[in-house]
């Protein structure tokens, strides 16, 4: 499956992001009120970074309470690894796993079209190994 499919039925309106101006307590706060772990960091149309639950416990962990007062564009992770639409789920999974990150941006002509998860990408793979292994079980059963 590519990723343009795994996107149809979501709207980029609905991704939940911030500038990179903002205090990293309001993205914090961001990130609770909606029950997320992270925001992608957005500049005009470019997402300029991404700022995740990792972030901010390092920030924290470095300056305590004044981490919080800090921008986001100081405590966020850049540059940010994107892919586009036509990226494979396999592809995009695979390279989550190698960079040990999980949050994705996919990225059409300079413009984010999506923000997915590791979560969103095993899922579809559970279910295509899902069906490979009906699939087999189907060719047996009719061998």
């Amino acid at each position: 499956m590519r990723i343009a499919e795994l996107l149809e039925d979501r709207a980029s309106a609905d991704i939940v992001s911030c500038p990179p101006g903002v205090a990293l307590r309001e993205a914090v706060r961001l990130l609770a009120d909606h029950r997320i772990g992270a925001l992608p960091v957005i500049e005009g149309d470019a997402v300029v970074g991404i700022v995740s639950e990792r972030d901010v416990l390092y920030c924290l962990a470095a300056h305590g309470a004044a981490a919080l007062d800090k921008s986001v564009g100081e405590v966020m992770t850049a540059p940010v690894v994107s892919v586009d639409c036509a990226t494979s789920c396999t592809e995009a999974l695979a390279l989550m796993t190698a960079r040990r990150f999980r949050h994705l941006p996919v990225v059409e002509g300079g413009t984010m079209r999506g923000f997915l998860s590791i979560g969103d990408l095993v899922k579809v793979r559970l279910t295509e190994v899902s069906h490979e292994a009906e699939a087999m079980r189907d060719y047996i059963r009719l061998a």
